[in-house]
């Protein structure tokens, strides 16, 4: 055919319709060869070929641009759901390997629950609405904010994430953990030494059917979405201050007023009770002097006599995990690293 080297470039013309081309699978697009129509308006030449127009080559060229792109598009795609399943997996192997020495350290320390437990409250309770700053950020780390009289004595506990954190850097390969991410996971294993704690009182203080007992009857599967908010960036500069109370000074309407700024009410300041001081039940006491508080007071103190204390583990990880993340731009690719290939030339098969 005259005038068509054009064509040379691209695939066999057959007769298929497009649309019998898209109700193929995409494994057999990538092989089907595409169908240009030419009309044959006034085309014929005095020694019979067939003149085709240019917006016949242009509308073949553009039908069969398109069909790649829909073929290619679903190895595209192929690819990059495998490479987030691999990241994914990359960052739940690492979680596994900090909670297990977090929740060593805290086995060793168990004096410092509490001081952990406020710690990353106070980390995350300095976010503020209006400005979008603060938040769980890790700025507590810094000395400035540490030496303020809301985070007194909370300084053993960050020495013991300090040195966690020299160990869980030893064995990271997508870099060092943020105090940020480490802060609230270290809070996260804390709670959950709490709950197998109370799981064992409820056995009599046997361990094993205390573990037994929380494996079938806890709350371990609410934290899903918690593990997911994993990537927090470190601040460099301390957080403002006369952003949170002390809370074992403050009043009940100090705590309601600072909650209700962060977005919550009297059911999650219920709940957060152990995060409040040093005395949880005293805390509680004093919480349940407001008509507003007291009923979830009473609440939660009703479901940490059950078996499972279902309605207050759901309820402390729901609050926990929204605290967790107040302002964060959670990096879904922390802590991922390249994968090494394989050069299959140097396998000895």
């Amino acid at each position: 055919m005259a005038g068509v080297s054009f064509f040379s470039t691209l695939p066999s013309l057959v007769s298929r319709s497009p649309q019998h081309l898209l109700s193929l699978p995409a494994s057999r697009r990538a092989h089907v060869e595409i169908c240009c129509h030419f009309v044959e308006e006034k085309a014929s030449v005095a020694d019979g070929q067939w003149q085709i127009k240019r917006r016949d080559v242009l509308s073949c060229f553009g039908t069969v641009v398109g069909m790649e792109i829909i073929t290619s598009s679903g190895k595209l795609t192929g690819a990059a759901d495998a490479a987030d399943l691999i990241q994914r997996r990359q960052r739940s192997e690492f979680q596994s390997s900090i909670k297990g020495t977090l929740s060593t350290a805290i086995k060793e320390h168990p004096e410092l629950v509490t001081s952990i437990l406020t710690l990353a409250l106070n980390d995350a309770t300095t976010y503020d609405k209006a400005t979008k700053s603060g938040g769980p950020n890790g700025s507590i780390r810094l000395s400035p904010e540490m030496s303020r009289p809301e985070n007194g004595g909370l300084s053993a506990a960050l020495d013991m994430l300090v040195e966690a954190k020299k160990e869980i850097d030893s064995y990271s390969k997508g870099g060092p953990i943020s105090f940020a991410d480490l802060i609230q996971c270290a809070a996260q294993a804390a709670v959950k030494k709490t709950f197998l704690d109370s799981a064992i009182r409820k056995c009599g203080g046997n361990e094993e059917k205390g573990r037994i007992l929380y494996t079938a009857y806890g709350s371990n599967g609410q934290w899903g979405l918690f593990d997911r908010q994993f990537g927090r960036t470190d601040a460099q500069d301390p957080d403002p201050e006369g952003r949170i109370p002390q809370w074992d000074k403050a009043s009940v309407k100090e705590m309601k007023d600072k909650f209700t700024a962060l977005g919550f009410g009297p059911r999650q300041l219920a709940v957060m009770s152990a995060f409040l001081g040093p005395d949880q039940l005293a805390t509680e006491s004093l919480l349940a002097s407001d008509p507003d508080v007291r009923p979830w007071v009473e609440k939660y103190q009703r479901s940490r006599e059950t078996v499972s204390q279902t309605d207050y583990e759901v309820d402390l990880i729901t609050t926990f995990t929204k605290l967790g993340s107040l302002g964060q731009q959670i990096n879904y690719e922390a802590y991922t690293y390249p994968v090494k290939k394989i050069e299959l030339s140097k396998l000895k098969l």
